[in-house]
């Protein structure tokens, strides 16, 4: 017989039975976490391996995109004999799991999939947001300038990239000089680092999140082709050259000399109190104005000038339709047979093969 007396007793048990369990699931001595990992290139790998190695995950499966036969995270799983899931992921697929975690997988995850796990998801990005948020931070943090970025754990929200909560961030110093192969490679190797120290002070770490602060967002959408053209009228020397720093190994930076589209290939920023720019005895204006190109033999290098009267040394470049050419290729094929008026490098933009 159904008494009350026998129902206070079962929901007494029940409650045991949810509060034994809970602290179970928060107890990392005793919880080991079940992780679902999505990525796909160089910067995902370091943070795959480094869940691998660890003592902090139970299981570990990876999901990835099987397009690419080069894919280092699909390799690199295959190789470790981890489970392996193609994108787009069954729903199924998850409910084994605790955690997800995303880095640099470049799809929106949809909203089914984050709730399916009990802890969400959480995310590797390469910016101290909310500055940076988007497709190409690194990309944009070099562009702009900055002396430092850096990494953030973030919650993963539905609908929206890189807007959730904040569980931990560690600072990256840009060097004047640091081109975006070696930032990239930095900041893999920090945020692989601060996603398995989270991991590993997890639940207290999982609770410490931080709101982003709307004001202070700024954006790195995705690289577009206008992003790589030089504009000489605007431009400084030093916005020419980190935009260079910023693209290198990945786009070339492009301007047109008369009809002729060219691609930089080699270039160095000569700061503008080096600059030997030339002004006239009777106006303060300058000889040689944005865009002009000069060979200088001793350096083998073309001299351009900038907006702000300083200049960048290109050294290789590509006219197009031909190979790649020093700067003295270009002044015997090219300048030489110019006269001084149409020794000039003009934006690109006004050109359709640029």
């Amino acid at each position: 017989m159904f008494t009350i007396k026998s129902s206070l007793n079962l929901y007494k048990y029940k409650r045991k039975v949810v509060q034994i369990t809970f602290r179970k699931f928060c107890d990392t001595s005793e919880k080991k976490l079940k992780i679902l990992f999505f990525g796909t290139d160089n910067f995902s790998l370091p943070s795959l391996q480094k869940l691998h190695k660890s003592s902090s995950t139970s299981s570990l499966s990876v999901v990835t995109s099987f397009k690419s036969p080069a894919n280092p995270v699909k390799c690199y799983a295959e190789k470790e004999s981890l489970t392996l899931h193609s994108w787009p992921l069954k729903d199924t697929e998850v409910y084994q799991h605790d955690l997800g975690v995303v880095v640099s997988f470049g799809h929106l995850i949809p909203e089914k999939i984050i709730s399916s796990f009990p802890l969400g998801m959480i995310n590797v990005h390469a910016s101290l947001l909310p500055k940076w948020r988007g497709a190409a931070p690194i990309v944009y943090s070099i562009m702009s300038g900055d002396t430092k970025t850096g990494v953030s754990i973030m919650r993963i929200e539905p609908k929206h990239f890189d807007i959730g909560d904040i569980l931990a961030q560690d600072v990256v110093e840009i060097s004047p000089n640091m081109l975006m192969p070696e930032l990239h490679r930095e900041l893999s190797l920090k945020g692989a680092d601060l996603l398995l120290k989270t991991i590993q002070s997890y639940p207290s770490s999982f609770k410490e999140s931080v709101k982003q602060e709307s004001s202070l967002v700024t954006y790195a959408p995705k690289v577009t082709p206008s992003l790589t053209e030089i504009s000489w009228n605007t431009q400084s020397s030093k916005q020419v050259y980190d935009l260079f720093r910023s693209l290198f190994s990945y786009k070339e930076l492009t301007t047109r000399f008369k009809k002729l589209s060219v691609k930089i290939v080699e270039l160095r920023l000569i700061e503008k109190t080096e600059s030997t720019v030339r002004t006239t005895e009777s106006s303060n204006q300058t000889v040689n104005p944005p865009g002009t190109v000069e060979y200088v033999k001793s350096k083998k290098a073309l001299r351009v000038f900038c907006a702000d009267g300083g200049f960048v040394e290109v050294t290789k470049l590509k006219v197009d339709g031909k190979k790649v050419m020093s700067a003295g290729d270009f002044n015997n094929g090219f300048l030489k047979k110019c006269s001084q008026d149409e020794k000039v490098f003009s934006n690109c933009g006004e050109v359709k093969s640029c």
